[in-house]
């Protein structure tokens, strides 16, 4: 059976999907074909790590001494596979399986010193507005090719996933770098100060639902 691929993008998306709606894991899993236990995995990366974990791509090395602890970690029944797999970022659970196997085979577990090609680790470096347009620009043409895209301009893949979201949500307004342009509140007007503290009260709102929610997918994910 041939192994499915999934782009960062897709992953983030599903999984955002889940956690901000109403539809539980077997919804989303029939969805978009895609195993519970794999969707798990995505769901507990996102809880542990962001988004950020999704776009780090190819082989990582571990130390004998990171696969001891994972393995002995998961005997002694402190976390399950899953909760492993999504904890220390590992590709996937047979990935795991194979150090237990070894471990309680008495072998040992050695180093792995495999190179990691990470699409987006770089450090961010400043960008003016109208570099980030043009990045948009130049993405949007060629396919939405992230990765060659940040190579090209040397920022890191998820500035251009988010500045091409921006864009296509806010247009050229998505793109403004608004830190260090919020006026305090007594700079501004009395209805401009009533509209923030609605605001406010709205996103609080806004977080207390997501609370709620998010405690609900906590009891589901409890209960399997």
């Amino acid at each position: 059976m041939v192994k499915r691929k999934y782009t960062p993008e897709f992953i983030v998306n599903v999984v955002e999907e889940y956690l901000q709606s109403h539809e539980t894991l077997k919804h989303v899993e029939r969805k978009y074909k895609i195993s519970r236990s794999l969707l798990r995995i995505w769901v507990l990366k996102y809880k542990y790590h962001g988004t950020n974990v999704f776009y780090c791509t190819g082989h990582r090395s571990y130390t004998k001494e990171f696969k001891t602890r994972c393995v002995e970690e998961y005997l002694r029944g402190e976390n399950s596979a899953i909760q492993i797999v999504a904890k220390y970022n590992l590709s996937d659970q047979r990935l795991l399986r194979d150090w237990i196997k070894k471990y309680n085979s008495n072998m040992e577990l050695e180093d792995s010193t495999i190179k990691q090609e990470v699409h987006m680790a770089r450090a961010k470096r400043k960008t003016t507005l109208e570099e980030r347009k043009e990045i948009v620009r130049y993405c949007i043409e060629n396919g939405q090719d992230y990765k060659s895209t940040a190579q090209k301009y040397d920022v890191s893949y998820s500035q251009v996933y988010s500045w091409v979201r921006k864009f296509k949500t806010k247009a050229e307004v998505g793109l403004e770098d608004r830190r260090g342009h919020h006026k305090d509140d007594d700079e501004v007007s009395e209805l401009e100060r009533l509209r923030r503290e609605n605001n406010r009260l709205k996103q609080q709102l806004r977080e207390k639902e997501m609370l709620y929610e998010l405690l609900k997918k906590v009891e589901e994910f409890e209960r399997m």
